[in-house]
């Protein structure tokens, strides 16, 4: 298995490099999608939903603490000694989130969440969660990864009627919570599976270090290029490659007037 030029992917949509394509992680992505609704809030919207089966997991290693210190040295270059929203990429999210009526101090977008604690140093999660978060903070863009074995139905983003359940943590106690109505939400059959765009995960769908089945995805909006989103996740399939000789990867492209995916080889 090679990520270096070797294998390409084999229907020329975006450019990615992929180890191997499968039809096992294609079927769990023919039905993700986007509702109309958030394309009327972000018509700039783009996400790629990266299914990866057979990844390598485990706690923290050299590796992925590697992958993170590479990640803060590049932001606090980046930053200059700005805060996080003086960067376009951050303030777009800023913009998006507003849009649906939250304020920075109600819930800021997951990237910015990492990038404001660079100066303590990016947490160490576990392995998976250490690379996606790394690459989130190096190309500034909000990347989520998520147990696939624990989706019920296809993941869909759309605005929440407000009765969706949320699985989460309060004071410490696991606790049921819902959405407001009009909310940007991910969900899946079962309930939300991301509040607020990219802001917080549910515990159902949460990666662990036992976690080898993963859907990935990565948001962007503009000024981030279609170039850009691709280079993002060609650089975390080539990341999650590591140690992962059975690895099986699929794609797939939603935004207005797209959906591309990727084809069996």
């Amino acid at each position: 298995m090679s990520i270096n030029g070797e294998v390409p992917n084999s229907d020329g949509v975006d450019g990615i490099i992929r180890p191997m394509l499968s039809n096992e992680p294609q079927a769990s992505l023919d039905s993700a999608h986007v509702d109309d609704s958030i394309f009327v809030l972000r018509p700039d919207y783009r996400a790629m939903v990266i299914s990866a089966i057979g990844v390598c997991g485990g706690p923290s290693d050299e590796f992925s603490n590697a992958a993170l210190e590479r990640a803060e040295e590049k932001v606090r270059a980046r930053l200059g000694g700005e805060v996080p929203e003086a960067l376009p990429e951050i303030a777009a999210w800023r913009e998006a989130f507003l849009g649906f009526g939250v304020k920075p101090r109600q819930g800021r977008s997951s990237v910015e969440a990492l990038i404001r604690r660079i100066d303590a140093g990016l947490p160490r999660i576990d392995r998976l969660t250490d690379l996606y978060n790394a690459i989130s903070v190096e190309h500034l863009i909000p990347i989520g990864g998520e147990n696939l074995d624990r989706y019920v139905g296809a993941a869909r983003l759309v605005r929440a009627n407000g009765d969706e359940i949320f699985d989460t943590v309060v004071d410490g106690e696991s606790a049921d919570t819902t959405p407001y109505p009009g909310e940007v939400i991910w969900r899946d059959d079962i309930g939300v599976t991301c509040r607020r765009w990219n802001w917080r995960q549910c515990m159902r769908t949460r990666l662990s270090q036992e976690t080898t089945n993963v859907v990935f995805i990565l948001d962007a909006l503009e000024p981030v290029s279609d170039e850009a989103l691709n280079a993002a996740a060609d650089a975390l399939i080539t990341l999650i490659c590591v140690d992962s000789p059975d690895l099986r990867i699929s794609h797939k492209v939603l935004g207005l007037g797209k959906s591309l995916k990727s084809a069996p080889a």
